[in-house]
């Protein structure tokens, strides 16, 4: 997907509308000799100002696809979508004019420097040009790369690369920012420097809708959360009210080894649900206040085995809990 910025002064929007809002959005491709593919199934949500709105869902799920509709790349075939009221099909120009989207792709040019991407995007963009060199400046800074401004883009890193491009969509100073997996196969360092961007860029007022596959990544960023699979909305809420729709606590039986796990499932499958994970059995506590009775239950039933669990432990439910229950845990290509 090709970066959609452009306008020419920062819009503030002082508007009372919401910066996003989808209602009853499908879209579906055709393929030729086959029934057309549903990427987007009836999906409906409003993004709050300010804040960050993560859409977390497996390979496949839709997240792009909503992605290039709010952009304007994509016309949904149902649905309405508004972008500060403005309907991106339509009225494209003005709802470019607040937003900038950091897509998959970089789409960086490796024979110029840092400093020159910026200021031929800046061109493109339409910043005044006047004011061209000092909001370079200011995009080399937030996402700290000013020391490496003069270096060919060939020479970054993969993180470096992201962070450019990060430093490319804040040139028009938008209302809105579009993050579509921007993290994805950048270092652990890299990684957290664009978090810690993103995060400073949602407290001082700018409007961010993330797509994610990462599990921290979203625990860490995400003031509101949509969980989507296969083009629908399954699950949506804060982290706390996410992670309050699965079980609270788990209590997790750690063993020597992973046939000593699988005999210790068999001896307890008839009474309890457990899953395997390697070396360990995990048990879901409907009710914690059962957790240490539990542990005594379980002790009794696997006394008899030659290799019984040499510790326990309890773990709050997190999201990839909630991301599991609600998606299966299939792999997706």
């Amino acid at each position: 997907m090709a970066t959609t910025t452009a306008g020419s002064e920062s819009v503030r929007s002082e508007s009372p509308l919401p910066p996003v809002m989808l209602d009853g959005v499908t879209a579906s491709f055709s393929r030729r000799g086959h029934e057309p593919v549903v990427a987007v199934r009836d999906l409906s949500f409003e993004i709050s100002r300010g804040l960050i709105f993560c859409l977390l869902g497996p390979n496949g799920s839709g997240k792009t696809t909503t992605v290039n509709m709010i952009c304007g790349l994509l016309a949904p075939k149902r649905g309405d979508i508004r972008v500060y009221g403005h309907s991106p099909s339509r009225e494209r120009r003005e709802v470019l004019r607040r937003l900038s989207v950091v897509p998959q792709e970089t789409a960086l040019y490796d024979s110029l420097t840092g400093r020159e991407n910026l200021g031929f995007h800046a061109h493109y963009y339409g910043v005044p040009k006047g004011e061209v060199a000092d909001r370079i400046a200011r995009a080399l800074d937030v996402v700290q790369l000013t020391d490496r401004q003069h270096d060919r883009v060939g020479t970054y890193s993969g993180g470096m690369q992201r962070r450019l491009a990060l430093g490319r969509a804040l040139l028009t100073a938008p209302d809105l920012l579009l993050l579509d997996e921007p993290t994805l196969g950048v270092d652990v360092q890299s990684r957290r420097a664009i978090w810690d961007r993103v995060r400073e860029l949602a407290d001082a007022g700018t409007s961010v809708l993330l797509t994610t596959n990462y599990m921290e990544e979203a625990e860490e960023l995400a003031d509101d959360i949509m969980i989507i699979d296969r083009g629908a909305r399954v699950a949506r809420g804060s982290l706390d009210e996410l992670r309050a729709m699965v079980a609270r606590q788990r209590l997790i039986l750690h063993f020597p080894g992973s046939e000593a796990a699988q005999r210790a499932q068999a001896t307890l499958a008839a009474q309890q649900q457990v899953n395997v994970r390697d070396s360990t059995l995990e048990v879901e506590l409907d009710d914690p206040r059962e957790a240490l009775r539990l542990v005594g239950v379980i002790n009794d039933r696997l006394s008899g085995l030659s290799e019984g669990p040499q510790r326990f432990e309890f773990k709050e439910s997190n999201l990839q809990d909630v991301f599991l229950r609600f998606t299966g845990r299939e792999l997706r290509d």
